[in-house]
């Protein structure tokens, strides 16, 4: 309802990332917790946000230059 308190409704323990660690591992809690958004904390401080878009959107951009490394290679370009 409109008058229902966030903090009956909300997810806790709060579950976060650290800034070192790797797209995968954020992917893997992300998926493993059906969640969309994980808070980045560094030493008991919000440092920033992560969203599931945020980490398809750097993944597609490896893959992407990965494959034109590769057709580069293929091609023999220098």
């Amino acid at each position: 309802s409109r008058e229902t308190p966030v903090r009956d409704i909300m997810t806790a323990p709060v579950m976060y990332v650290r800034p070192d660690q790797t797209n995968e591992e954020c992917m893997a809690l992300m998926t493993d917790n059906r969640l969309r958004h994980l808070p980045v904390m560094d030493d008991g401080r919000l440092v920033g946000l992560v969203s599931i878009g945020d980490l398809v959107k750097d993944i597609i951009s490896e893959q992407k230059f990965i494959i034109d490394q590769l057709e580069h290679y293929i091609r023999g370009d220098r």
